[in-house]
């Protein structure tokens, strides 16, 4: 990855709990690791999906206590378990996911990770803050989010913490999965060094998968140089009242540029609004 560019990915989606990372990995599946999933299946799968055997990875998943499990990784953007994956029918399109928080969940307690070596520091804790404010200021949406800090992240509907073992500028989360968010958004240590405003675009963007936002510019990847994400068998649904093409400043898009100020930009505030 480009130091000038952060890249976050997608990982859940329909009926599944996904993960989004937002650098691309070089860590390869070992054979231990892939021996806990049924491959074949996994395989035949993805190709139903429309993606090829070299879209699929597998590779740990950190959780804010320290412990992780083996994930299925849809092209190093979206992790699965292995039931979450042959659930999972495909990604829509200023654009969404086929998953989003029903109307009876729209209160989202959110909680800033403090312990250890997984807690946020003192700048990505403001830097959350104003994450969370980007949602809560959106004019006649149903979302309303509530902020604590602290450790007790297991009666919280989504905790936002530091993954110490990844080094690069960004994150990963996940879509909603049976009406609810996505619980876990990791920040990757890269960010430390980032600034206050970078943190805060970075924290938005992976709050904005975990409530099911797609990547504005999947369908390119223009933001990071790149030739695009597969839309899978379900194609891409596009978000009423946002661009079809290249969005050069949505805060959704894959990657971003330095300088961001971590806001929304119109279409990024019209599509969330248009879908709650």
């Amino acid at each position: 990855m480009k130091k000038t560019f952060l890249r976050v990915c997608l990982v859940g989606m329909t009926m599944v709990t996904l993960v989004l990372t937002s650098c691309e990995s070089d860590v390869e599946s070992t054979p231990d690791q892939t021996a806990k999933f049924d491959m074949a299946k996994i395989y035949a799968h993805a190709q139903t999906l429309g993606y090829q055997e070299s879209d699929i990875r597998i590779d740990n998943f950190m959780y804010p206590d320290g412990t992780s499990e083996a994930r299925i990784y849809l092209q190093d953007d979206a992790a699965f378990t292995e039931a979450e994956f042959l659930d999972f029918g495909g990604l829509e399109k200023q654009y969404r996911t086929n998953n989003l928080v029903s109307s009876a969940n729209r209160t989202i307690d959110i909680i800033g990770y403090t312990g250890g070596s997984n807690a946020l520091s003192s700048k990505q804790r403001t830097a959350l803050t104003n994450a969370v404010n980007n949602f809560n200021n959106l004019s006649g949406s149903t979302l309303r989010f509530r902020l604590t800090f602290g450790t007790n992240f297991n009666t919280q509907d989504m905790v936002v913490y530091r993954q110490p073992g990844n080094s690069g500028d960004g994150g990963v989360a996940g879509f909603p999965s049976g009406g609810r968010p996505f619980k876990f958004a990791q920040i990757y240590a890269g960010m430390d060094d980032e600034t206050t405003d970078a943190n805060e675009h970075v924290m938005t963007h992976e709050i904005g998968h975990c409530i099911g936002m797609r990547h504005s510019d999947w369908f390119s990847r223009q933001s990071c140089g790149q030739s695009g994400e597969s839309a899978g068998s379900d194609g891409a649904i596009h978000i009423t009242g946002t661009p079809t093409g290249y969005d050069s400043t949505s805060l959704m898009n894959a990657c971003w540029p330095r300088g961001t100020n971590g806001e929304f930009n119109t279409n990024d505030r019209n599509a969330i609004q248009a879908i709650y």
